[in-house]
């Protein structure tokens, strides 16, 4: 039995101020001496950077759709070890989750695995009493998930306060802190939500910093740990990458460096996708010493990367160092491989463009067979050009900003044996991103999507996987164990 001090933070709807509130006290109860275990729930990279800013901690996502409900609490248990209390941010509304799967991967469902007591930040600026039914409505819901207190969210006034106050005597939920209207808390966002710290640093900390003090000001931080104390010990073991990557396999992982950047055969292929040419994996045969170098980017332009891949690379054996393709001219020394996640190449083409020895430097380690695996950013940096300017030219097609939002989960099947995945290996995974890559998929496709539509998606080219869909790999096992591996079959 493990015994975590935790709260879920969640709320009615997106936009009622989640992530104002559970940042603002997170950097609240570090700055108390607190050590805090920063989570959110669902797939969002953004969220996370600030809790990390906040907590000086990683940032770690709870998904049960990707990750599977068995290891929400093996993962949450893992990132807290060590800590005094942990901080789960909510996605969307409390009972939101993935569509037409009921309350799968929402909040309440989280609340549930982690058997957390669930404060409620509820945006008070356009209502008075009716506050009451709208938090008793959403206590009584589900009699499994306790919403144990609220925190009132944009509270214009004294006597709005006051008003507030008196209707929710009558709800049995306590109130645990009314928050003031404050500009200087806010956050800017643009076409996939929030700017990445990594983009605004010295920005992003001075709004933290607002946020803890607005909190402080308004929020009952006693009441909030005691209650955080009431949850019951988990019976789960920690999640452990070394045991899921390697099969123990290789007793002594690797190091993590990093160079500037904040951090039998395989199954016959049928129904849509028979005929589709199944892809190599290429004849790339570095030199490697017993730890191989995988450069993973990062950097304002490549930030969306969960914790637990690193994680998962370095105890399947890989040193992973990490670079900034905005400023680094070559790829790491000896690097054998290359992860390439998501984030925003779109606002930094130019810059990108510009660092012309680097493309030419990942166009080369392509064209060698080494194992690339691209998600969503990479994919538009591994194309010819985006937006018009000139990328690294690996794949057969052109990347340009769109107006339409594609988002949402995903069930796929890998059509091609490639560095990630054996064909026919099922995956889960989902996609948010507001650009178009033409044509969208190669002749060996990245996946055979199965859900929400049936259709083909990305490259296997070579040793290269580009795709739109972000996959987890703590939900993937045995993934990072293949990608590595596979460089001592080369």
């Amino acid at each position: 039995m493990v015994n975590v001090p935790r709260l879920v933070i969640a709320a009615p709807a997106s936009g009622s101020g989640k992530t104002t509130i559970a940042t603002g006290l997170m950097r609240a109860f570090t700055d108390a001496g607190l050590a805090v275990s920063p989570h959110k729930v669902g797939p969002d990279y953004i969220d996370p950077g600030y809790h990390a800013l906040a907590t000086g901690r990683p940032g770690r996502n709870l998904d049960a759709y990707m990750c599977g409900p068995e290891r929400i609490a093996p993962l949450f248990l893992h990132g807290a070890a060590g800590c005094d209390l942990a901080l789960v941010e909510g996605v969307m509304g409390l009972y939101d989750g993935a569509s037409g799967q009921g309350e799968l991967a929402s909040t309440a469902h989280v609340a549930k695995l982690l058997k957390a007591p669930v404060v409620l930040v509820v945006d008070a600026s356009s209502q008075s009493r009716s506050v009451a039914a709208l938090v008793h409505g959403f206590a009584s819901w589900d009699p499994e998930v306790r919403v144990a207190g609220v925190i009132l969210n944009k509270v214009g006034s004294d006597r709005h306060e006051h008003l507030l106050r008196e209707a929710l005597e009558e709800s049995g939920v306590p109130v645990l802190g009314a928050v003031r209207r404050a500009r200087t808390v806010d956050t800017p966002s643009r076409h996939l939500g929030l700017v990445p710290v990594a983009e605004r640093r010295p920005e992003a900390v001075a709004a933290v910093a607002a946020q803890a003090d607005q909190v402080r000001a308004g929020c009952d931080l006693q009441g909030l740990l005691a209650l955080a104390h009431s949850a019951p010990p988990l019976a789960d073991d920690p999640w452990d990458p070394t045991g899921i990557a390697c099969g123990g396999l290789l007793p002594h992982p690797a190091p993590s460096r990093n160079r500037g950047a904040t951090p039998p055969g395989p199954p016959k292929t049928t129904g849509l996708w028979a005929g589709v040419p199944q892809g190599g994996t290429g004849g790339h045969k570095p030199t490697t010493g017993p730890h191989p170098t995988v450069a993973l980017a990062g950097g304002p332009a490549f930030t969306f990367s969960y914790a637990e891949h690193t994680e998962l690379l370095t105890a399947a054996g890989a040193e992973v160092v990490t670079f900034d393709p905005l400023r680094d001219e070559q790829l790491p020394e000896h690097a054998a491989a290359l992860v390439i996640g998501g984030g925003f190449p779109e606002m930094h083409a130019a810059e990108l463009s510009a660092n012309e020895p680097l493309r030419k430097a990942v166009a080369a380690l392509a064209e060698s067979g080494a194992p690339i695996a691209a998600e969503c950013a990479g994919l538009l940096y591994l194309s010819r050009s985006l937006d018009g300017r000139p990328m690294c030219g690996v794949l057969p097609a052109d990347a340009r900003m769109s107006e339409r939002l594609t988002l949402g989960y995903r069930e796929a099947v890998a059509i091609a044996d490639n560095p990630l995945a054996a064909a026919g290996t099922r995956v889960r995974g989902h996609e948010f991103h507001r650009t178009v890559v033409e044509p969208g998929t190669g002749a060996a496709p990245a996946w055979g999507m199965t859900h929400p539509e049936r259709r083909t998606e990305g490259f296997v080219q070579g040793g290269v996987h580009a795709s739109y869909l972000h996959t987890h790999w703590a939900g993937s096992p045995g993934t990072a164990h293949r990608f590595v591996t596979g460089l001592s079959r080369r």
